[in-house]
């Protein structure tokens, strides 16, 4: 026996569905932005000891 749904059942289900997308898409967005950020402050972080190690090698040594 197969149950018919009405049209209020169906429209519920498609904001239902509708919903789950943008949950996922924003989800997505997160984790893009997430990643992202993390590529971000690597590639900050890789330059700032490339900037540190340049400096120490410019500097005359110390001598007492």
């Amino acid at each position: 026996m197969t149950e018919s749904t009405s049209a209020v059942e169906q429209a519920v289900q498609a904001r239902i569905a509708a919903a789950r997308i943008r949950v996922q898409a924003a989800k997505q967005r997160r984790d893009d932005l997430t990643a992202a950020r993390r590529r971000g402050l690597a590639r900050r972080h890789a330059q700032k000891l490339r900037n540190q190690a340049t400096r120490r090698q410019e500097q005359p040594p110390d001598t007492p």
